[in-house]
């Protein structure tokens, strides 16, 4: 969800705007996923890089993340969201960890849609937790290092038991992955939008998924005709 403060600055207005309407576009954005059959969105709200943010900004985040789910708690329930957080949230103030903790116990039987946010979370120190508990399980003559295969590093992933993401979009006009879901990204495709993420609503969503729709998915399989199934 990116540009929110270039948005901020592009219009004269302070960063901690920019971010306060990227929130809300988000919860938009939620409402538009349900209602155009999407059954799981992951979003990247805070990258263990952010810390190197000015205090105030960090600061400033995480006290509208906090509002931001208080605000929007009922109707999420409502509309029977389960939350989902991915990244080491055990860094993050207790004013957010601890509604955070709370929602993702109250929303885990929810089922008609799956919301996961990825707070202090990077793709590079995943695979490295990964890494570390496949070599601690070795060690430990728990695993043999033959039977590493694919399986083995999945299930140590943050998104272990998660879907794999079909569909990656990265808004503002940049064009990289930015250590998002390096792993599962595999055989995700990619929609690079130029518009702001402040500015991304769903008729952005629509265009991002009428692509998607367009793309001839082979997994590798040379020649293969495969329909996607779902949009995550």
């Amino acid at each position: 969800m990116d540009g929110n403060g270039r948005w901020a600055a592009a219009k004269g207005l302070p960063r901690l705007e920019g971010h306060r309407r990227g929130a809300e576009r988000l919860i938009e954005t939620i409402d538009s996923c349900i209602d155009l059959g999407v059954t799981t969105l992951t979003v990247f709200a805070f990258s263990a890089e952010n810390w190197k943010r000015p205090l105030e900004e960090v600061s400033g985040l995480f006290k509208l993340g906090e509002w931001i789910l208080r605000a929007h708690l009922a109707r999420l329930e409502k509309r029977n969201v389960r939350l989902r957080v991915i990244g080491d949230i055990t860094a993050l103030p207790e004013f957010v960890r601890g509604p955070l903790e709370d929602v993702m116990e109250s929303s885990k039987g929810n089922s008609a849609f799956t919301l996961v946010v990825a707070l202090n979370y990077g793709a590079r120190q995943e695979i490295v937790a990964a890494a570390q508990a496949i070599a601690a399980d070795v060690a430990a003559g728990k695993l043999t290092p033959a039977a590493v295969d694919w399986s083995v590093v999945e299930a140590r992933l943050q998104t272990a038991g998660m879907p794999d993401p079909d569909l990656i979009i990265r808004t503002s006009g940049e064009f990289r992955l930015s250590n998002f879901l390096l792993l599962q990204s595999a055989y995700a495709e990619i929609v690079f939008a130029s518009v702001f993420w402040p500015d991304f609503d769903k008729a952005q969503l629509q265009l991002a998924l009428a692509e998607f729709a367009k793309r001839e998915r082979r997994f590798g399989q040379t020649g293969a005709q495969l329909q996607p199934t779902s949009t995550k």
